[in-house]
């Protein structure tokens, strides 16, 4: 038995460092390693400007969010505040599409860890990977949160420290400090047809990849709720969010556009921390990245396995989810949550090989605006929060900045780039897609609430 619940009847048995680690190393994803080639092979050297913008954006949400979870820690996190706040509808429909947004991360993770493995033992089919690594992380999740927060510290710890030892070796190769390496100094950021090469459109292009990076940050106002003092926890996290993003998206980006040639064809084909630790000199890059790679997206699936059974539970809670989806284990762990978040995946990995392409990467479109759809949630969440709280007198422990100027400006950002991906051809799939699903779901979630309200209806007539 663990010893403490929550208000949400989950166990606290999330350690501070678990959190810790967790809020520090949730912001690196496979696409820092995998994803960073592409949108500097699309936007130049000024692709800085993109991860900084987009950078800005989630240390302003997370604030928000900060502000709201600080005051009311709560394992449905934005999902339960949209429902206070904006109503119920939004609530149901964010929840919904969070957890759509991690379930489809399962098995895609799964497949990026698997076809790493596949290569070092080509016997062995990509698909056996696959299914093992998911088997094998939702035992994990099953038996209890200290189990997942175990795991997450020890992959989180690796990715820092591969991170971190990246950023010394970027700096010695910049200033001449390693003897084997082919490049040096920070010429490239200007050498090469300047520093903004295709133009504006190209770094708002490459805005919109990276915006979907940093999705993750958010996971650990989810996971304070199950530990000890989760207000501490989640305005430690959240004030440490800024030199986050800067230490490990913008300096190891810095030295990678310093180094290499944008334009160059390795960027985007062999990914850009391996292209720029072969150009050091450094022996086994490959191997090096392969690693690090997979302990990043086998840490990212330990978290969409967390996180997706964690919104379930909650929706379960708020009468939005089927009821079992609340039964726990005698250790306070959603057991079966966890499994039907575990079995939705492994059912769009089988429409992946059963249905037409299209309907699987339409599906797969869907989860890149839901990001900017929960950022958008959670500002509106907010201001309408905070000003429930002051009409009441509410003391404010933990404050967004500026408010509520700062807010409407986030809000305000959030629509432009929605629209922009409308007007560009190459994302406005991903609106589309979103868009359906969105109404898809409100629909649901309206004959859920009719339907609640006549059996409501009925057990009163029957009282009387």
């Amino acid at each position: 038995m663990s010893g403490t619940h929550s208000s949400n009847g989950l166990a606290q048995g999330l350690k501070q460092r678990h959190v810790t680690m967790l809020s520090i190393a949730g912001v690196i994803g496979a696409g820092l390693f995998v994803g960073s080639g592409h949108a500097i092979a699309a936007a130049g050297p000024a692709v800085l400007l993109a991860y900084a913008a987009a950078g800005t954006l989630v240390v302003l949400v997370m604030r928000m969010l900060g502000e709201m979870a600080v005051a009311s820690p709560d394992t449905g996190s934005f999902s339960t505040y949209a429902d206070k706040a904006i109503g119920h509808w939004a609530g149901f429909t964010i929840g919904w599409l969070y957890w759509w947004f991690w379930v489809l991360v399962i098995p895609l993770e799964a497949n990026a860890a698997a076809a790493i493995l596949h290569a070092w033992f080509p016997d062995v089919g990509i698909w056996v990977f696959s299914l093992v690594i998911t088997l094998l992380l939702t035992a994990t999740n099953l038996f209890s949160v200290k189990n997942y927060g175990e795991f997450e510290f020890w992959f989180a710890l690796l990715k820092v420290i591969a991170i971190i030892g990246f950023i010394i070796l970027g700096l010695a190769a910049v200033f001449g400090f390693l003897p084997n390496s082919q490049v040096s100094g920070v010429s490239h950021l200007f050498d090469t047809q300047g520093f903004m090469p295709n133009g504006l459109g190209a770094v708002l292009a490459a805005m919109l990849t990276t915006m979907f990076s940093f999705m993750g940050t958010e996971i650990v106002t989810i996971a304070a709720a199950e530990s000890k003092d989760p207000c501490k926890q989640i305005s430690k996290a959240t004030n440490s969010v800024i030199w986050r993003i800067f230490l490990f998206y913008l300096v190891s980006i810095f030295l990678v556009v310093a180094l290499v040639p944008w334009n160059s064809s390795e960027l985007a084909e062999v990914g850009s921390y391996q292209t720029v630790l072969e150009l050091m000199g450094i022996p086994n890059a490959k191997l090096i990245v392969d690693i690090v790679v997979l302990i990043a997206v086998t840490s990212c699936l330990n978290s969409a396995l967390y996180t997706s059974s964690r919104m379930l539970f909650s929706l379960s809670k708020r009468g939005d989810a089927p009821a079992v989806a609340q039964r726990t284990t005698s250790s306070a762990t959603p057991y079966v949550a966890v499994v039907l978040s575990t079995a939705a995946a492994f059912l769009t990995v089988i429409a992946n090989y059963v249905a037409p392409a299209a309907v699987f990467e339409f599906l797969l479109a869907s989860s890149g605006a839901i990001a900017l759809l929960v950022y958008l949630v959670i500002a509106i969440s907010q201001l309408r929060m905070r000003r429930q709280r002051m009409a009441r007198g509410e003391k404010i422990a933990f404050k967004m900045w500026l408010f509520p100027g700062l807010t409407w400006a986030t809000i305000f950002f959030i629509v432009a780039i929605l629209t922009v991906m409308l007007i560009r051809p190459d994302h406005r799939i991903e609106i589309i897609a979103t868009g359906l699903l969105s109404i898809a779901v409100v629909a649901a979630g309206l004959l859920v609430a009719r339907k609640r309200k006549a059996e409501a209806a009925g057990r009163a007539v029957l009282n009387n």
